[in-house]
């Protein structure tokens, strides 16, 4: 993860537990808009590499999945050495810093959840869906909140609807996180399983 925070022109704030901490904007800034850019595309790159480690790491960590949640949030910060002559940590305080650490607290298993101001300045290129209004803790009222789904140049392929006697599925991929189309595809093996079709696979994108 802090590979892909250094490819992605992020700093590294702290390790807090199984967290970590990262912001953009300085020491360096290629501006607001490009910042959230570049953030939200970098947690759209942990979460797929969270999706490859699940995978290769299946037979060590046994039965549960390893799943990561990302929160962020756009706004003005304090940033630089805090402490005293002794001991001085770089760091980022703020409100808007509290808001990022309450949505990734909120999230679902690898979901990416976004305040409206962060969505209002990467909308034009990321695909974000409306979660709805919550409520967090340290912030007195309630957060509209949005799921980053993928970059719109990407986004996997159209809404797919059937139905038969005894058989309805509708299929809309750009709706389902990872987490979700990976459940979409488990319940999709079992139903061919059911129908007689055990030497099927269905394939990840």
């Amino acid at each position: 993860m802090s590979r892909i925070a250094d490819e992605c022109g992020g700093t590294i704030d702290k390790f807090i537990g199984d967290g970590v901490m990262i912001f953009f904007g300085d020491p360096e800034t290629q501006g607001r808009k490009e910042d959230a850019l570049a953030c939200v595309r970098m947690a759209m790159r942990m979460r797929k590499r969270a999706g490859e480690l699940r995978n290769s790491w299946a037979d060590v960590i046994g039965p549960q999945p390893l799943h990561i949640r990302l929160g962020i949030n756009s706004g003005y910060c304090t940033v630089g050495n805090f402490g005293s002559e002794d001991r001085l940590d770089y760091t980022i305080v703020g409100g808007a810093v509290n808001v990022a650490s309450r949505l990734e607290e909120t999230a679902g298993p690898d979901q990416i959840q976004i305040s409206h101001t962060t969505y209002a300045l990467v909308k034009d290129e990321i695909y974000c869906r409306p979660i709805g209004d919550v409520r967090v803790k340290g912030v007195s009222h309630e957060l509209r909140t949005y799921e980053v789904v993928g970059e719109f140049d990407s986004l996997p392929g159209e809404r797919i609807e059937a139905a038969t006697e005894g058989f309805n599925l509708i299929l809309d991929p750009s709706e389902l996180n990872p987490y979700e189309a990976e459940r979409a595809r488990q319940t999709l093996q079992s139903a061919l399983q059911a129908l007689g079709g055990s030497d099927t696979e269905v394939a990840a994108p």
